[in-house]
């Protein structure tokens, strides 16, 4: 039972968010061999000005052992 939680800036369409939910869902179902009824999605904007002290210090810096995939940037340095 897949739960994804995206989270970025502001300023895409609902048509994109929809979008990507779709290719992310389609991706999981392909590669983590479960179904797409199974999977939900849950996409949080987080304004620019919180990103750093609100996702990049509590839920990437402390974790990066961690992640799947790295960032390439520290808002911090």
């Amino acid at each position: 039972m897949p739960h994804v939680i995206i989270k970025m800036y502001p300023g895409r369409t609902e048509e994109q968010k929809n979008k990507l939910a779709e290719a992310i869902a389609q991706s999981v179902v392909d590669i983590a061999n479960t179904k797409e009824e199974h999977i939900s999605i849950d996409i949080q904007e987080i304004a620019p000005e919180e990103w750093a002290e609100t996702v990049y210090k509590n839920e990437i810096l402390g974790r990066l052992d961690k992640l799947q995939k790295k960032p390439g940037y520290n808002p911090f340095e």
